[in-house]
């Protein structure tokens, strides 16, 4: 919580939320000790749970943990009727005017933005784990967009990866 009158309603909803969950921990921060405490370690945390604005910055900063905003998918998820949660499933980055049209994004966060909603929203594990195979299978293949290339890797476009992760998973099924 920090000292924005939005924020100060996020944490009273949120610690009224706890109350009724209690086999959840809840531990509020100051967003800019999170900040530290995601560069730091990590692997505290399994869960960030926080209002847009501040969420934005930490994902940007959470990104550069695994070397690109291009490879980090998202699930905004609330509840529905039934057992199907209600989602919203997008990459972590923005739409990179900078580059459009270059064939330098990455779309593997697209993709497991996709890998994602068929998980939560569609209730298919076994495609959800296919789609991830794919993406690792191109991984482990040194395929990588500009912003991931390192040395021993093979640069590839935009629709070079897409169309070697799609192979993969048409191959898989």
């Amino acid at each position: 919580m920090n000292v924005l009158e939005t924020s100060r309603l996020w944490r009273e909803t949120v610690t009224e939320m706890a109350a009724e969950n209690t086999d959840v921990k809840v531990t509020n921060m100051l967003v800019d000790n999170c900040a530290m405490q995601l560069i730091r370690d990590p692997s505290q945390f399994d869960v960030i749970l926080t209002e847009n604005m501040f969420g934005d910055i930490l994902s940007d900063e959470a990104s550069m943990i695994t070397g690109s905003l291009g490879l980090l998918p998202s699930a905004s998820l609330g509840d529905a009727k039934g057992d199907t949660p209600i989602g919203l499933y997008e990459p972590v980055h923005g739409s990179a005017p900078d580059i459009a049209g270059q064939g330098r994004a990455n779309p593997i966060a697209a993709i497991l933005s996709t890998a994602l909603m068929v998980r939560y929203s569609f209730g298919d594990e076994r495609l959800a784990a296919r789609i991830e195979q794919a993406v690792e299978h191109a991984l482990e293949a040194g395929l990588r967009t500009a912003d991931i290339f390192e040395k021993g890797c093979k640069l590839v476009t935009t629709s070079e990866l897409g169309d070697a992760i799609a192979f993969k998973l048409q191959a898989a099924a």
